[in-house]
């Protein structure tokens, strides 16, 4: 992990930064949004709606190097809300260095903080590096996920 590795909130003034590593999470995907997307993303990011989203960065030597997405939503089978992690990017060069565990750790921690028993994600069956990650960190639940079309 780099030796000035900080994991913060997102403030508004890394607006360019957050829509650029945003832009090239999307584009792994094969996905894009519109621009007027990343506006209310990063308005909703930085509000104070408990129901919306929040972002957590990681910085290092004055650069965002990664960024991860969470919120925290209701569940049918738990009195607390449980805490769903969105979106977790790591620059290319900032991969293997425990840029990606470290943004997870702060969501397990913030989901410790608001009593959240679980924190979730999703991934694509074919995103090896990021599962070896998950695998470590995480437990592989059996569900499938189906959507409208």
């Amino acid at each position: 992990m780099p030796d000035t590795l900080t994991i913060r909130a997102l403030q508004l003034s890394d607006r360019a930064q957050w829509a650029e590593m945003w832009r090239d999470y999307l584009a792994f995907y094969e996905t894009t949004v519109p621009d007027q997307t990343y506006d209310s993303t990063f308005a909703r990011l930085l509000g104070n709606d408990p129901n919306d989203f929040s972002c957590f960065v990681a910085e290092a030597d004055g650069q965002l190097v990664g960024l991860t997405h969470y919120l925290f939503h209701r569940h049918a089978w738990k009195e607390e809300s449980v805490c769903y992690l969105q979106d977790l990017y790591a620059r290319p060069e900032a991969r293997g260095t425990g840029v990606g565990r470290a943004l997870i750790q702060a969501v397990y921690d913030e989901g410790d903080r608001q009593g959240a028993p679980s924190v979730y994600w999703l991934t694509q069956d074919s995103n090896h590096t990021a599962r070896k990650l998950y695998d470590r960190i995480g437990k592989q639940t059996p569900f499938i996920r189906y959507q409208r079309p």
